[in-house]
């Protein structure tokens, strides 16, 4: 593990022990909308990590998702979910992460995630391959998408938007072996990564939810790319993510829905 890397795991892994103090105990919790909430904590590990990268890294750009962000495309640039899985921590849910992903040159080289309450920490550096807790992972053979579990989630406005994902989740149940929606897709993208998922979707996502999943699934041997099967970008906000067997068939029931949008 070299040096960026092993700073991305500290970063990480600081933010992780914020997040096990103040599990299950009593911390403020702010409104961003109706259902969109933040705490506390979201804040205290954003600024501890924050504090870290300044001191190491002065002239990189960082973008978070509890701050106003600029985007100079000049930089490298640090891109950071200090707690992504908020909901899932204000409830006691043990379902939630840390995710850090380094961008050089318009190219994403590493990518850290790591959830406390369990120690796992996957991680994964550009032609290394992925790794969770220093064990080689891959992706699952599954080969046919009635046979697959898949993962999924709900953007915020839901209630407002007609572009809301409900309607792809319903055709999914009929056509999947199972769905789970569990709250924080930096960890769904990595447990599609060592197995546990065969496929996932999801829309309205920012670029600190997915970037370092991003990189750790496809370095697991995994595909992912747009609603369209275009290539992925980590600035847009539609993601089909597979074990690469079932990816045509998962673009497929999307594209039944007429309502999809580019």
């Amino acid at each position: 593990m070299d040096d960026l890397l092993k700073f991305a795991v500290k970063c990480a892994k600081e933010s992780g022990k914020i997040q096990r103090e103040y599990y299950e105990q009593r911390f403020a919790i702010h409104y961003k909308g109706d259902i969109n909430l933040v705490t506390d904590v979201d804040y205290l590990c954003q600024e501890k990590i924050i504090e870290l990268i300044e001191k190491d890294f002065p002239d990189d750009e960082i973008i978070s998702e509890e701050k106003t962000n600029c985007y100079d495309n000049k930089k490298n640039r640090w891109i950071v979910d200090p707690l992504d899985g908020t909901t899932n921590y204000a409830h006691g849910y043990p379902f939630f992460c840390t995710s850090i992903a380094y961008e050089k040159a318009g190219e994403l080289v590493l990518g850290v995630v790591y959830n406390p309450i369990f120690d796992e920490l996957f991680y994964s550096k550009k032609g290394e391959g992925a790794y969770l807790n220093g064990n080689r992972i891959k992706v699952s053979t599954v080969q046919a998408l009635k046979a697959a579990l898949l993962s999924t989630g709900f953007p915020y406005d839901l209630v407002t938007n007609k572009r809301n994902n409900i309607d792809h989740f319903i055709k999914f149940l009929y056509t999947a072996q199972a769905i789970r929606r569990d709250g924080s897709a930096a960890l769904n993208l990595c447990y599609l990564a060592c197995g546990r998922f065969d496929g996932f979707w999801e829309l309205k996502l920012n670029p600190w939810d997915v970037a370092a999943g991003y990189l750790i699934l496809l370095e697991s041997g995994g595909k992912i790319t747009s609603f369209q099967g275009e290539p992925f970008d980590i600035y847009r906000d539609d993601v089909a993510a597979s074990n690469g067997l079932i990816h045509e068939s998962i673009l497929e029931v999307i594209r039944r829905d007429s309502a999809v949008s580019p």
